[in-house]
């Protein structure tokens, strides 16, 4: 039987068929040995074959290729990868200002991680309703940084409403994962826009203006005009994976724009001479928050902060 991949809880998975049955399914052990070196072979989104042993149980034993995948460092160090869904039209960030507040170099590893697996990334800025001045002040420099690179952001409040009809209208038809730390409304946006899912929610630590995780699992939702989201658990960092330093750059599209003029093609963008980024940098053409996350990524997977899978 062929089907998709609506839930993933770590132990077992529920496959809905093409027949529209969901059936829970265990995955045969040899995934691990077809070096799929990650915490979770299958993923949400994935197109699978299953089969029934004489007990009844059934098994993954076949995932379709994939169009694409959005991929993580695992939590677990001694684990090389944590893939987060498969098969995505479109990514929403979910972030926030304040409450908590959702730092730029999270941002920018999670949407170079988008665009090395071709992911085009919505940012939806959350729970305007709250922000103060200050707050309002930060935003728009969230907002005005992100859209000069190509990024679209949107305002949204599930509590006044802003934003919402704008939100829903993105979704019609399309696979589209959720994303963001915990504690950004990514839950209650969710069951703004879906009536009566209840998914749980949490509540944000008063000394720290952090998350709490209430989301423990992934899992997809059929919208009423075609289309899914997929809700993901909140995370706090977004370690990056298998990016060669000299290929970085690529996944930063206003470094990789200006980087043609460097003088040599294998440039890093760190302390090379006749380096255009640097150049632009010091013009203040690149944000310098933007050129820290980049180095950021390089330093993962150069100074050994990490260890390797096996």
């Amino acid at each position: 039987m062929n089907g998709l991949v609506i839930k993933n809880t770590g132990s077992w998975y529920l496959v809905k068929t093409e027949e529209g049955k969901s059936i829970e399914c265990k995955i045969k052990g040899n995934f691990r040995l077809k070096g799929i070196r990650s915490t979770n072979p299958v993923t949400v989104g994935d197109r699978v074959k299953i089969e029934m042993n004489k007990e009844g149980t059934a098994f993954i034993y076949e995932i379709e290729e994939r169009k694409n995948y959005i991929i993580r460092r695992s939590s677990n160090l001694s684990k090389e990868s944590h893939i987060i869904a498969a098969n995505i039209d479109q990514a929403f960030l979910v972030i926030t200002a304040n409450y908590p507040k959702t730092h730029t170099t999270f941002i920018d590893r999670f949407l170079a991680t988008a665009e090395a697996y071709r992911i085009p990334v919505r940012l939806i800025i959350n729970k305007t309703d709250l922000y103060d001045k200050d707050d309002w002040e930060l935003t728009e420099g969230i907002r005005y940084l992100y859209t000069t690179i190509g990024y679209n952001c949107y305002l949204v409040s599930t509590k006044t409403g802003e934003g919402l009809e704008q939100i829903k209208e993105l979704l019609k038809g399309k696979i589209t994962l959720f994303s963001g730390n915990s504690g950004v409304g990514k839950s209650t946006l969710i069951n703004t826009i879906l009536p009566g899912l209840n998914l749980k929610t949490g509540s944000i630590s008063a000394s720290y203006h952090k998350g709490m995780h209430t989301t423990t699992f992934s899992e997809m939702f059929s919208l009423p005009d075609g289309g899914y989201i997929i809700d993901t658990p909140g995370i706090k960092g977004f370690g990056t994976i298998d990016f060669l330093p000299e290929e970085v750059a690529h996944f930063f599209p206003e470094i990789f724009q200006i980087s043609h003029n460097c003088r040599f093609n294998n440039c890093t963008h760190r302390h090379e001479p006749g380096c255009a980024v640097l150049a632009a940098l010091e013009e203040h053409l690149i944000s310098e928050s933007r050129y820290n996350s980049y180095l950021s990524i390089i330093d993962d997977n150069t100074d050994g902060k990490y260890r390797t899978g096996y």
